[in-house]
């Protein structure tokens, strides 16, 4: 293998990340997708209903997520070989055109289930490739002391997209149907390929050494960073000033690599890494403890209580206060001290709130233990994914990111039909309690790892 000396990016003051203009070219592509994303499940849900059976608009929803969940390992491989504003890019230009094709044959005809299936298989494929390189591309683009705030950010994004995502699919679909929120669908994400275009990649920092990277390739770093200390002895995390200005030796991939021998790497590089090993870990029990007492399991619970629909949204918004909060918080303040030790305390609460959800008579009680919910699940989720950035070096950031994504978008939603099942079996009580169980276990892996317990956030 060869290795080029490239330069490393001079040594600059960090920009706070909410002032950065590359950074919000950046928030604003990812709004504008983001709020996409949300339309389209929108139109394709009322497409799916009106040209089958419930059944099978079910079966176009749910579709999807086979192929997100079975090709995400390999969409990390490349999002870190090919660079990730390269593959979101090309991601978000494959399903505008086909999410404008499936609008433009609607205008001309009805041509079935079959169409709204395809769409949704295209989109989990090029989901499986879109989410590792969005998760990927904030290090490329800010400081590492930054990426916890933007982290922040992206969680507000989120939230907001949700709340007028969803309402304006629905004000399309009322007033021109399914065609005119696919059509909406595909304007947005296509507002999301010039502003993606115009972000400018940079080399990081990381884990003591200044590394550069090219936007394409593989960026493979040689174990030697640029001060000479061997990539794996890693400190707390903090980049010696002499080496901001040093060369850094980059390595080319060799001509006999190959994506499997990617993956292996990947998989390695997590599996021996101090804090994302158990980080991943704490991630994946929380999202299998989450996901489905606060997605199937509210639906149930407001039926059995008769809160209604009303209810439920309330209850749902109440979550989603609280998470926004959390989001808002790290975005003011760019880092929270001893973030490690806080990600396994807030955690445990949050476990406790989610099994006494399932006790409370009313919907005032429960739209306040979901707020703490939101609080609470906010803060850890939101510290996750800020030292998943921050800990990761960013060679590896896209496969380590499509682990992560495996369990919470590909396994994590299949516990929804099981939590509906067994509430049918043993009441909401006993799968609540359970569901808070497993989350509390990401809290005591989180407490029982040292070097994760111990983990900060630069800044």
């Amino acid at each position: 293998m060869t290795e080029t000396l490239i330069p490393a990016a001079p040594a600059t003051t960090d920009r706070p990340a909410h002032r950065d203009p590359n950074v919000l070219r950046w928030l604003g592509a990812y709004a504008a997708s983001t709020a996409g994303d949300n339309i389209y499940y929108v139109a394709l849900s009322w497409a799916a209903v009106q040209a089958g059976t419930p059944a099978q608009a079910g079966l176009v929803m749910s579709v999807s997520a086979l192929p997100r969940a079975l090709l995400m390992l390999g969409g990390g491989v490349i999002a870190d070989r090919f660079g990730p504003r390269r593959v979101v890019i090309g991601s978000d230009a494959v399903r505008c055109a086909a999410v404008l094709g499936v609008a433009a044959a609607l205008v001309l005809g009805s041509p079935g289930l079959w169409l709204l299936a395809v769409l949704a298989v295209v989109f989990g494929a090029v989901d499986a490739v879109f989410t590792p390189a969005v998760g990927a591309l904030p290090a490329r683009i800010t400081h590492r002391g930054q990426l916890a705030r933007v982290q922040g950010m992206r969680g507000l994004v989120n939230r907001l997209a949700n709340v007028v995502g969803a309402p304006l699919g629905g004000l399309c679909v009322a007033l021109g149907g399914a065609t005119a929120a696919f059509g909406l669908t595909g304007m947005l994400i296509a507002v999301s390929v010039p502003l993606l275009v115009s972000v400018r990649m940079s080399g990081l920092p990381v884990d003591g050494d200044t590394r550069a990277y090219d936007d394409g390739g593989d960026p493979r770093v040689s174990d030697k960073g640029a001060g000479g200390r061997d990539a794996n002895d890693r400190g707390a995390g903090n980049q010696g000033a002499s080496d901001a200005a040093e060369p850094v030796a980059v390595r080319k991939p060799p001509s006999g690599s190959t994506g499997r021998r990617d993956l292996r790497e990947g998989l390695a590089y997590i599996r021996h890494h101090r804090v994302l090993a158990p980080l991943i870990v704490a991630v994946a029990l929380g999202d299998l403890g989450f996901v489905g007492p606060l997605n199937a399991g509210l639906t149930l619970l407001a039926d059995q209580r008769g809160w209604g629909a009303s209810g439920m949204g309330l209850v749902i918004a109440g979550f989603g206060t609280g998470a926004g909060a959390t989001s808002l918080l790290l975005t003011v303040r760019g880092r929270l001290p001893h973030a490690g030790r806080l990600l396994a305390v807030s955690i445990l609460p949050g476990a406790v709130a989610i099994g006494a959800l399932a006790w409370v008579p009313g919907v005032a009680a429960a739209v306040g233990l979901a707020v703490l919910i939101g609080l609470f699940a906010g803060l850890s989720g939101t510290l996750c994914g800020a030292l998943v950035q921050t800990q990761s070096d960013p060679a590896y950031l896209g496969r380590v990111s499509s682990v992560s994504g495996i369990v919470s978008l590909g396994i994590a939603p299949l516990t929804m039909p099981v939590t509906a099942a067994a509430i049918g079996w043993w009441g909401t009580g006993p799968v609540f309690l359970a569901s808070a169980a497993v989350c509390g276990l990401s809290g005591v892996v989180a407490l029982c790892s040292g070097p994760l317990r111990r983990a900060e956030l630069p800044g």
